[in-house]
């Protein structure tokens, strides 16, 4: 993800867009007070299918908001995450919020407060995860911490209560920062490969480093000084070379990736140079950095090896976007054209996407539907339960897929 000179850019793209927003495209709408916007449909997007939605603004007023979840058990309450540190609870259908926590976070460039995952069992045993960079003894690390719920999330009372694991960070952007569970009950912690560019430590090809990783932790037991255990069935366990906790390597960036309704998990990692890329992660995978950008050669620029990788379905390049969003798959009815896709975007264009996700063995490419560039920084989508889509903008807002005035739904 990126949110410093592009996002700095991208808020006045998104300014210039809302002054000249027009009708030409009117299938889709932002509501802004009484204004409704329009998104713009250029280059590759005139070319795909084009899906017709409105975004509802629901909520606004965040302070650089990274990531919003909905509490289980309670479809009214969404827990929003702000990168300088403040755990909000919000309701979004009357705008009431407040803080949960404020925890102390280093800010700079991709850092600050960036995952949160609630515990399968959470109506039962109030547990949630949080994912956090600070400043500890000199050095920049990522913290995932265990927190305890309070009986409400509006009330007083949530408290971190053990930390289950820190990683050094060598620079201040690619921190990864999202978590997930996934149906086998596991965590799954995403590290981007450390920052800078190019990943000089070479830490995606590196199976001795955690950086650049998968991780997939359990935690709900813990062995020795560690804050988890190693699932057994976790791909480099029993080798010498090879750190247990990981589940799949050569990442850049992972921002965002979800687990599909079938269990496959879908990662969005952030390209370098010249693409985006969103493709599945499985059990031991490879996927490339820094040896591949994609499914193109990043280093040697050419005739890099091509073996042994898993390769995206989808990829971009920079005349779409610059910092790609993983997103959600669908699930409500609500949204026919939606339903059962994968929903996903671009931070810095504002265009959003969707994909129906080919079959595991599937190597090649698959088309995306259009839903337009829209006047927003999309940095996070979630789904409450009853599989309704939401978009977390990075300026401040939360904004609800639905479906098109009625006029328009053609």
């Amino acid at each position: 993800m990126v949110v410093s000179a592009l996002a700095i850019a991208a808020v006045f793209s998104c300014q210039a867009l809302r002054r000249t927003a027009t009708k030409i495209y009117p299938q889709n709408y932002t509501v802004e007070g009484s204004i409704a916007l329009t998104p713009v449909f250029q280059g590759a997007d005139e070319r795909r299918a084009h899906v017709a939605v409105a975004l509802t603004r629901v909520a606004s007023g965040l302070e650089q908001p990274t990531a919003l979840a909905f509490v289980p058990g309670d479809d009214a309450t969404a827990l929003v995450l702000q990168k300088t540190g403040a755990l909000r609870w919000l309701e979004l259908a009357t705008g009431a919020g407040g803080t949960v926590a404020t925890l102390k976070v280093n800010t700079a460039s991709e850092q600050g407060l960036l995952g949160i995952a609630f515990h399968p069992r959470f109506v039962e045993n109030r547990r949630f995860f949080l994912n956090y960079t600070l400043e500890k003894d000199g050095k920049e690390l990522s913290r995932v911490e265990e927190w305890l719920a309070p009986a409400s999330l509006r009330a007083p009372g949530a408290k971190a209560v053990r930390v289950v694991l820190e990683l050094e960070q060598p620079y201040a952007n690619h921190n990864g920062g999202h978590l997930a569970f996934g149906p086998d009950g596991f965590l799954y912690v995403g590290f981007g490969d450390g920052g800078y560019r190019g990943d000089p430590h070479h830490a995606g090809q590196d199976l001795q480093n955690l950086l650049g990783k998968m991780l997939r932790l359990d935690v709900d037991a813990r062995v020795g000084e560690a804050g988890y255990a190693i699932p057994k069935d976790n791909p480099f366990v029993g080798r010498a070379d090879a750190k247990p906790e990981i589940f799949a390597f050569g990442l850049r960036n992972p921002w965002r990736y979800a687990f599909a309704p079938d269990g496959r998990l879908v990662v969005a990692d952030v390209g370098q140079d010249t693409f985006e890329e969103v493709g599945f992660c499985a059990r031991g995978d490879n996927l490339g950095w820094n040896v591949r950008e994609a499914r193109h050669c990043f280093e040697p620029k050419e005739h890099c090896a091509t073996a042994g990788f898993r390769e995206p379905f989808f990829e971009y390049g920079r005349d779409e976007g610059q910092s790609v969003t993983g997103g959600v798959v669908v699930t409500s009815a609500r949204l026919p054209a939606l339903e059962q896709r994968y929903l996903f975007g671009d931070f810095v264009s504002g265009r959003l996407w969707a994909l129906s996700l080919p079959e595991s063995s599937f190597t090649g490419t698959v088309g995306a539907a259009a839903l337009g560039k829209w006047p927003i920084l999309p940095v996070s989508f979630a789904l409450n339960e009853a599989g309704d889509a939401f978009v977390l903008d990075f300026s401040g807002k939360v904004f609800r897929i639905d479906p098109p005035p009625a006029a328009d739904a053609r």
